[in-house]
């Protein structure tokens, strides 16, 4: 007969699990969030950076960070005038890294 105890811890490492995949997920969603994630995970960049790349307008611009910070997905921090952020989630950089060989790559369809 299984183990009811061990079957129910794992269920709830599962569950929390889970949880975190899909907040992650949800995040990734988002084309915008989408983009912003791909290019921080080629390297940090300023807030001037990111909206003249993806032309992107600052005040979504802005709301997307916000959303990927709140989900600690990013980090920011500031020199001067300038805001830096850079991806500091291992989890998202590993999606978006694999989400990059399967969609961007020579070769893929």
């Amino acid at each position: 007969m299984p183990d009811t105890a061990a079957t129910s811890i794992d269920l709830a490492r599962l569950r929390q699990s889970a949880d975190q995949a899909g907040r992650l997920l949800k995040a990734l969603g988002n084309p915008e969030r989408l983009l912003l994630l791909c290019l921080l995970a080629q390297q940090e960049c300023h807030v001037g950076g990111l909206e003249a790349r993806l032309g992107i307008v600052q005040p979504t611009l802005s709301q997307q960070l916000a959303v990927l910070r709140r989900e600690g997905l990013v980090d920011c921090r500031r020199d001067g005038k300038q805001i830096y952020y850079r991806i500091s989630s291992r989890e998202a950089l590993a999606v978006i890294q694999t989400l990059y060989q399967l969609f961007c790559t020579e070769g893929a369809e």
